[in-house]
């Protein structure tokens, strides 16, 4: 990155305009859309209290017992985490400020770097905590990964996922004091070759976070030697020196970074959100309307109105339509939509040929030509109406245009995709079911 100072402050408050207008966005979704968003509503909360506070969060991963917490305890010069031998012990995502860093973001003199530790990657019941380690590796600003040997097939899995995540990563080889000086440099050399392509080579840094003890021999004034077994101080010094200098250059270009990436990733979701929520709403309502259509001109037993009906059904189907997609059409619109829709298909293509055909039947033979035709009739207008919702669908998703092609073109792809005896029978069943279950219906009781 190595951005100006100048730079780095513009990122800064182009990354807090971003957050605040998303956060905006969130808030100002239609309550279903809110209800689902909650969860990411509180994230960037907190993303946001973290930016304008000035919050630097490095978090730590890595499998059970590399010396996740003993790593933590050296850099904060005290003891926060547990250390247990048998690994395993963090169960959950928790932070504790580095107060002795001293290091403050230039114009943020109340910032503060915070180390995150996460559970092992390699834990029972890993596929939560996974879910738990990528929110909190998306809000992270700097990664260290730890390892302690060379990279398993699990370790080396979770490394390729976090470098997906695009944020910088310090590479950390603890518990060198466990391999003699030749088996190490052969360790080193091959670790550099497992994080090829994914981490900088010079983001490779050893350490000693929980010294073994060691057998100290002093020689006394009379000639005995004494022996004293005790730890020698963690070596963690190059890792420090390259945290504050990754910071140092980068801090505040690296917050801003990260929060407008993470700003941008949260509208990404809002819009695939809004597109699915959209895209079941609308199929609900052409599901329902074409039923609805069916049966209105299907069961009328007057001539001529039951086509009347019918047009009327679809108007509504529109205008009902347009509100999912944020628009509100007025039913001359939606009629004109519907028509130019109808025309686009043709009589035929669309059932509507059956429809006219049924309705001259009723007017030949009277009212006593509804119970021959209801089934037919309903399931061909009932398809029709399918069809044009569809395409209205289509219209509405693309802005109120048909996109790079025409109405006509539209219709024509939209008949070739759709599976008309599907559709058909499952509008019959509806048609069935709604009769059925409406008792002043002679017909729906007499129809099997």
């Amino acid at each position: 990155m190595n951005d100006t100072p100048s730079n780095q402050n513009l990122n800064y408050q182009d990354a807090v305009t971003a957050v605040e207008k998303t956060l905006a966005d969130l808030r100002g979704c239609p309550p279903k859309e809110r209800e689902q968003l909650q969860a990411d509503i509180a994230q960037l909360n907190e993303m946001h209290e973290k930016l304008t506070s000035g919050r630097i969060e490095i978090v730590i991963f890595g499998e059970i017992s590399t010396g996740k917490s003993a790593l933590i305890n050296a850099l904060i010069g005290r003891q926060v985490a547990e250390v247990d031998v048998q690994g395993g012990w963090t169960q959950q995502v928790w932070g504790t400020v580095w107060s002795g860093a001293g290091y403050r973001l230039p114009s943020l003199e109340k910032s503060e770097i915070v180390i995150i530790d996460t559970p092992g990657i390699n834990e029972v019941g890993g596929a939560d905590r996974a879910q738990l380690a990528e929110v909190t590796a998306r809000q992270a600003d700097l990664i260290l990964f730890v390892t302690d040997s060379d990279l398993n097939d699990t370790e080396y899995a979770a490394l390729v996922e976090l470098a997906a995540i695009q944020k910088p990563i310090l590479f950390v080889f603890n518990k060198t004091d466990l391999y003699l000086p030749d088996v190490r440099a052969t360790l080193v050399e091959t670790l550099k070759g497992r994080i090829d392509g994914l981490i900088p080579p010079n983001h490779l840094v050893l350490t000693t976070a929980d010294p073994r003890e060691i057998e100290y021999v002093t020689e006394q004034p009379d000639g005995k030697t004494q022996s004293v077994w005790k730890k020698p101080e963690p070596e963690i010094s190059e890792l420090k020196l390259l945290i504050l200098k990754t910071l140092e250059n980068e801090g505040l270009g690296l917050i801003a970074l990260n929060a407008a990436m993470y700003a941008a990733d949260k509208s990404d979701r809002i819009s695939s959100l809004r597109v699915e929520l959209r895209n079941r709403q609308a199929d609900q309502v052409i599901w329902t309307m074409a039923a609805t259509k069916a049966v209105v001109v299907a069961a009328n037993p007057i001539p001529v109105v039951d086509l009347l009906g019918g047009l009327a059904v679809d108007a509504v189907m529109i205008a009902t339509l347009s509100k999912v997609y944020g628009l509100t059409f007025t039913m001359s619109q939606a009629r004109s939509l519907a028509k130019t829709i109808s025309a686009a298909g043709g009589i035929y293509a669309l059932g509507e040929l059956a429809n006219y055909g049924a309705s001259f039947f009723k007017l030949v033979t009277g009212t006593l030509g509804t119970a021959l035709t209801l089934i037919p009739q309903g399931a061909a207008v009932g398809f029709g109406s399918y069809i044009i919702g569809k395409s209205a669908k289509h219209y509405f998703e693309h802005g109120e245009t048909w996109g790079s092609g025409s109405a006509k073109s539209v219709v024509k792809e939209i008949l070739a995709t759709t599976d008309k005896n599907s559709v058909m029978n499952h509008l019959k069943d509806e048609i069935r079911q709604k009769l059925k279950s409406n008792r002043h219906s002679k017909i729906g009781h007499s129809e099997r």
